[in-house]
């Protein structure tokens, strides 16, 4: 485990969300390997459930998904007064998002994800939290 946590620490939660299941489960065995606690979520109906049960401190968030794609998910999330403010990372396959200045999310991450860049900005976000 790494050196992030102390003994005496809970580690802080993120949820992975992707409707591929391969790419949750690769997200999840890294993020867990650096100690971190780790949930998956395989689409945006799910996702919100599961933030509305236990509010994780970073969400990683797929943008193209069926049925509720990673925009809907992050508009549901931050129109929720009851949540406490979650961190959003978002995951696309595309080049470039056009996003309107409003939307709020911590980052981007593009597809094949290097993972370097992957936890310098988990790092990052968690450790000014």
């Amino acid at each position: 485990m790494n050196s992030l946590l102390s003994a005496t620490s809970t580690p802080d939660h993120i949820l992975v969300v992707d409707d591929v299941a391969d790419n949750s489960f690769l997200l999840q065995v890294l993020l867990e390997d650096e100690g971190y606690q780790v949930e998956v979520a395989n689409s945006g109906s799910a996702a919100l459930a599961k933030i509305e049960l236990s509010p994780p401190k970073l969400v990683l968030l797929d943008v193209m998904m069926p049925g509720m794609n990673g925009y809907e998910v992050v508009q549901q999330i931050r129109e929720n007064l009851d949540l406490p403010f979650i961190s959003i990372v978002m995951v696309t396959g595309h080049d470039q998002l056009t996003l309107s200045k409003d939307f709020q999310v911590d980052g981007f991450l593009r597809k094949p994800i290097e993972f370097d860049e992957l936890l310098s900005q988990v790092h990052a976000i968690l450790d000014c939290r």
